[in-house]
């Protein structure tokens, strides 16, 4: 309950004090390519339950179809401004709507989409027991994550056997100690690596 009062106070307070960049965001992402401001991406949620993730629309109209998976600085689908917010991280601003709704978190581990979550052990599957975040200790150790793909010949395979094994075991070992304290450590860290 604790975690949760935490979240809908930050989630509510963030959107009121964020107000006039996302305002600027949503007309800055509308007006640089078609396709509107926001991207919503199905993703799966606490108990495998599925939902609408929202983020700023980084990436030009289709490029989901070519692949779920962004490969750094070479990503030819990624729009001019999509670049600086994808570095910046506020493309994923939207998600403290998510956050509010009850739907995420503000630490927890990222929540997947299907085709990945399909992939998991039943071990893994224990990250689906907690609401997914906006940050977690994997965010964190995989910030430059797109850039790790972007050196792969293979993205897709690479995300699967090495990167996203990794990534779910840090996200395990947070289901089985997470704590208020320890959600505090994650989002100072996550504050302080937006900075580096």
């Amino acid at each position: 309950m604790v975690k949760r009062a935490f979240d809908i106070v930050v989630s509510a307070t963030g959107l009121l004090l964020l107000l006039p960049v996302f305002l600027f965001l949503v007309l800055a992402v509308a007006l640089s390519s078609p396709g509107g401001a926001f991207f919503r991406q199905v993703r799966v949620g606490r108990g495998g339950d599925e939902f609408r993730l929202l983020k700023f629309r980084t990436m030009r109209p289709g490029s989901e179809a070519k692949g779920q998976i962004t490969v750094g600085g070479r990503d030819p689908r990624i729009t001019g401004i999509g670049y600086f917010l994808r570095k910046s991280k506020l493309d994923e601003l939207p998600q403290l709507i998510n956050v509010s709704l009850g739907e995420m978190s503000i630490v927890g581990p990222r929540p997947e989409v299907p085709k990945y979550v399909a992939l998991y052990t039943p071990e893994q599957r224990k990250v689906l027991s907690v609401r997914p975040g906006i940050t977690s200790a994997a965010s964190i150790a995989y910030m430059d994550e797109n850039e790790i793909l972007g050196k792969s010949t293979d993205p897709d395979r690479t995300y699967i056997e090495e990167v996203m094994p990794a990534k779910l075991a840090l996200d395990l070992e947070y289901v089985k100690e997470r704590g208020f304290l320890r959600d505090l450590s994650i989002i100072s860290r996550t504050i302080t690596g937006l900075f580096r």
